[in-house]
């Protein structure tokens, strides 16, 4: 129960901004918030309290994302993006509307860091002495039991 206090109070001492890295910070008045009632756990309570969040965001036109993230971004998460380039998170595993909004950014948050570090180039590299040796006696090997398998010709 102190971890979900620890997060409200995070929350609302948060300065606007969604720091991801330091390289990807997001202000807070680029999504945009939807409640609806969940069907989560709650009882008589899930009846009356739209405590469902819904988070918006348009990840294609956000000045907060570097280029190349937003290209990385494009394309990781091109399955999850609608036609108008937006993106839909929505969270109901609380009963408290403010828990999953911060659920909502958490998630944002993950896949953000996810794509946040460029992945390693390739080196191609070239194979050892050793292995070209090893290959060529195991290709000797085989060719000669091949050839002690045939019938005897004019050798």
């Amino acid at each position: 129960m102190t971890a979900s206090k620890d997060k409200i109070e995070d929350a609302d001492s948060t300065k606007d901004v969604l720091a991801v890295t330091g390289r990807i910070q997001i202000p807070h008045d680029e999504f945009t918030f939807q409640f609806a009632r969940s069907s989560g756990p709650g009882g008589q309570n899930v009846n009356k309290v739209n405590s469902k969040a819904t988070l918006r965001w348009r990840p294609l036109e956000s000045p907060s994302l570097p280029d190349d993230v937003r290209q990385r971004f494009a394309v990781r998460f091109a399955s999850k993006l609608l036609t108008d380039g937006s993106i839909l998170i929505s969270c109901e595993k609380s009963r408290s509307q403010l828990l999953n909004r911060i659920g909502c950014l958490e998630q944002l948050t993950g896949w953000l860091k996810e794509i946040a570090v460029p992945p390693k180039k390739r080196r191609p590299t070239k194979p050892t002495k050793g292995s070209k040796t090893r290959r060529l006696n195991d290709k000797r090997l085989r060719s000669d039991t091949k050839r002690m398998r045939g019938s005897p010709g004019d050798e």
